[in-house]
């Protein structure tokens, strides 16, 4: 009996010894071994699970204990295979060697470390990649030279005529007739254009060109209806604009800036609608008249029939105060010669009505300003006002004469002698004319203000001595001024300090 009690006491005894080692101790958790610097936080196990967060990173994370082991970057991040072998180097207390035996083929390093192995089995040493390998001697063949080192062989320029802009004249201010289109307003971004047939080949807008831009060309044609003109309406700002613009906040008493969106937008809403309008072409404006081109010598002027416009585009840009070229890069793909075709054109609504009794020609500036009986701005125009060689008349004049669709007469013995031309000659009238179409006399003889058949130059280039406006422009101020309106000439030097006349000569037909 003793001894069964024995027993059963010795293994109560081991129960409960074997069950105190078997319980974990508050203190007992096996401490996490810090990670060595740059190398990879092993999961208790291996068990590791793997995920990818919202930017792409591959995220380890203990199965165990939930916790973050790594994040690798998307450029960085390793593949199963080689984190089970960096995994595998940290375990043997090692990273890999260069000599290492084992290449995995999915690994670029191990392949190429690979590659340069057996080339130095086989004796050979593999160069250094240049990934800029095009910088070779044989990538840039050598200039040919001749004996002094200096290369004697240039392509020769190609042989042709010489193409000159034809200008770009005469706008008609009449009202129009019936039966010659009609313009209605539309907005500028409904109106689509069909595209060129380019032949499959990328092409450049010539609307976006060069700084051409809509919204420009939408002020423009605000300051061309306040009655600043920016001569002609190009997308492009310059200081014909700049000019324009001062003029129209002194006509309108406003401070309109050019960064004002809203401002000009609001303005012309007001001022009679959108910038641009949608017009038809008439069988009127297809037939002409027109000449096939505007030759440089007056001899051969003389013997046409007319300065006429040279393309349906030409007048048309004039009609509508714009630059050929701008016309017709917002109407591309449109047949101009077709009556009926629908084009876009510039809205610059209606003409200055108010008389003018003052006119002022700033050659500092290239302006004409004019005013009306109480002193008030009424118009500004862009001008090109003589030249170093042939300067403008000073002080005060007076407007004697007015002739619309002037013809030109051309005298070497008081005028500028053309070539060979040393007798007198009588140029048609016609927009292309050397005054364009419209001759304002001045009291003070060869001198007046009068059109011009170049409008994209107007306040650019000289002039013979005379006040040089665009066409429109010219006819616009022919019909505000009278004989005896006073024209005073100020800035910029004179005629008085080199002497001379005027080469601006014509009679009227």
């Amino acid at each position: 009996m003793l001894r069964l009690i024995f027993s059963l006491s010795a293994l109560a005894a081991g129960l409960v010894s074997s069950s105190a080692f078997a319980m974990p101790s508050a203190d007992g958790a096996r401490p996490a071994r810090p990670a060595e610097r740059g190398a990879l936080m092993l999961a208790q196990d291996g068990n590791i699970d793997i995920y990818y967060d919202a930017r792409g990173n591959r995220v380890l994370v203990d199965a165990d204990t939930g916790k973050v082991i790594a994040i690798q970057p998307p450029g960085s991040r390793l593949d199963r295979r080689a984190l089970r072998r960096q995994m595998r180097m940290q375990e043997l207390g090692r990273a890999p060697a260069e000599d290492d035996d084992r290449y995995y083929l999915d690994n670029p390093d191990d392949m190429a470390r690979f590659r340069r192995r057996q080339l130095e089995e086989n004796g050979r040493v593999i160069p250094p990649v240049d990934e800029y390998d095009d910088n070779s001697v044989d990538a840039y063949p050598p200039a040919p030279n001749n004996d002094e080192g200096y290369a004697t062989t240039y392509p020769e320029a190609p042989k042709s005529d010489t193409i000159k802009r034809q200008p770009l004249n005469e706008a008609s201010i009449d009202p129009e007739q019936p039966g010659q289109g009609e313009v209605l307003q539309v907005n500028p971004e409904a109106q689509a254009a069909q595209p060129p047939n380019t032949g499959g080949k990328a092409t450049l807008d010539p609307s976006l060109s060069l700084g051409v831009r809509q919204d420009v060309a939408a002020l423009q044609v605000l300051l061309d209806r306040g009655g600043a003109s920016p001569g002609v309406i190009d997308g492009r700002f310059g200081s014909n604009v700049d000019k324009a613009l001062a003029a129209y906040n002194e006509i309108n008493g406003t401070n309109l800036k050019s960064t004002d969106a809203v401002g000009i937008q609001a303005a012309l809403a007001q001022s009679g609608g959108d910038a641009f309008a949608s017009y038809t072409i008439t069988p009127e404006d297809a037939a002409g008249p027109y000449v096939a081109s505007i030759p440089e010598d007056y001899s051969q002027k003389a013997k046409l029939d007319c300065m006429c416009y040279t393309s349906v585009t030409e007048a048309l840009a004039e009609r509508f105060h714009m630059d050929e070229t701008y016309l017709k890069s917002i109407n591309k793909g449109v047949d101009f010669n077709r009556p009926g075709t629908m084009i876009k054109v510039a809205n610059f609504g209606k003409l200055v009505s108010t008389p003018v009794t003052r006119i002022i020609a700033d050659k500092t500036k290239k302006e004409v300003y004019a005013y009306d009986g109480s002193g008030k701005l009424v118009a500004a125009y862009p001008a090109t006002i003589g030249s170093a060689d042939t300067p403008s008349p000073t002080g005060i004049h007076a407007v004697s004469r007015i002739a619309l669709d002037p013809n030109y007469t051309y005298n070497p013995n008081i005028n500028f002698k053309q070539g060979q031309n040393d007798k007198i000659l009588t140029v048609p009238p016609g927009p292309n004319g050397p005054v364009g179409s419209v001759w304002i006399a001045l009291d003070k003889p060869t001198y007046g203000i009068h059109g011009t058949p170049d409008p994209s130059k107007i306040g650019k280039t000289e002039s013979h001595g005379c006040v040089r406006l665009t066409n429109w422009d010219a006819r616009e101020l022919a019909k505000l001024v009278s004989p005896g309106v006073t024209v005073e000439f100020v800035g910029g030097s004179t005629i008085a300090d080199v002497g001379g006349t005027s080469t601006d000569e014509f009679t009227q037909q």
